[in-house]
């Protein structure tokens, strides 16, 4: 029997920085499109303030339209809300069809206080409220480590602050940690060397990686996490999306696609039906043409 993967997509994060607006039917009809894929588990909407993330305001209505427009007997599939604050855990707890929080913790002293305005402190103290409410309330919650795999801002950094900051997590109770590349810098190899150094310190975790990369790097990165034991993808179809802190407008998300090719090399079985990702795949094109005047990598 081949391996099974997950594979967390991400229209979310591929829609964030879009600078036109997509209509909130056209977002839910995708996401619908997206679970009929196949696609069990979705990071599809955000609770941020929508004077920093437009794209995002109309979160709520989003996934009142997906739920209703799920079909009559159909298991909805794990739905990822993301959260940056108090205000933004709230609406996301109080939002049906949210399954699971997500919660992006900077070992970036820079970054975090450029993207969050948070101190270390600070933002410990919130992931522990966030697990608190989750686990009071039933929702999943994951965290993502983001600069995980360095930064380009010269400050102090090892795979001892990211095993820090894992043992950390695992202590306080959470279970689902995503290693992000952030800025898609890192080699294959290293991406490969860092995973197989921490994931042994956590065990019992599940640790998955959100990678961002050029096209031609993307799926070495894939089977070197693959090869050193990660089973968690996150991806977004055709690669829309990424780190706008990259500088390099080449550098986004890992394809979907890309990582399906990659793993079903290693005879690894996402449970995609590959007729039904032809028609997101083409959806997502045309968002990416009208909202975006992106060219497909």
């Amino acid at each position: 029997m081949p391996e099974t993967v997950k594979i967390i997509e991400c229209p979310r994060d591929a829609w964030q920085g879009l600078p036109e607006i997509i209509p909130s039917p056209q977002k839910i009809e995708y996401l619908l499109n997206l679970a009929a894929a196949g696609f069990k588990h979705i990071d599809a909407v955000s609770f941020v303030s929508p004077a920093h993330v437009k794209q995002m305001a109309d979160s709520e209505e989003v996934m009142r339209g997906f739920l209703a427009g799920l079909p009559a007997g159909t298991a909805p599939p794990e739905i990822i809300g993301i959260v940056v604050n108090e205000r933004g855990l709230e609406r996301a707890l109080a939002t049906p069809g949210v399954t699971t929080i997500g919660y992006p913790y900077s070992i970036s002293a820079y970054f975090r206080r450029a993207n969050a305005n948070m101190s270390r402190g600070e933002s410990r103290a919130l992931v522990e409220q966030i697990r608190k409410a989750t686990k009071a309330s039933g929702h999943g919650l994951v965290v993502y480590i983001s600069m995980a795999f360095g930064n380009p801002y010269e400050e102090p950094w090892g795979a001892e602050i990211v095993e820090d900051a894992l043992v950390w997590l695992k202590d306080i109770g959470v279970r689902t940690v995503s290693l992000a590349d952030t800025v898609g810098t890192t080699p294959a190899e290293y991406v490969g060397a860092l995973y197989s150094t921490v994931k042994d310190r956590v065990a019992g975790l599940e640790l998955g990686v959100h990678l961002h990369s050029r096209a031609e790097g993307a799926a070495g990165k894939v089977l070197a996490a693959y090869d050193a034991g990660c089973r968690r993808f996150d991806g977004a179809l055709t690669g829309l999306g990424g780190c706008p802190f990259a500088g390099d407008e080449l550098v986004g998300n890992i394809a979907t696609e890309t990582i399906l090719a990659a793993l079903g090399s290693r005879g690894a079985d996402a449970e995609i039906r590959p007729e039904a990702l032809a028609q997101v795949i083409a959806m997502t094109e045309e968002i990416r043409a009208k909202y975006s005047h992106a060219a497909i990598a």
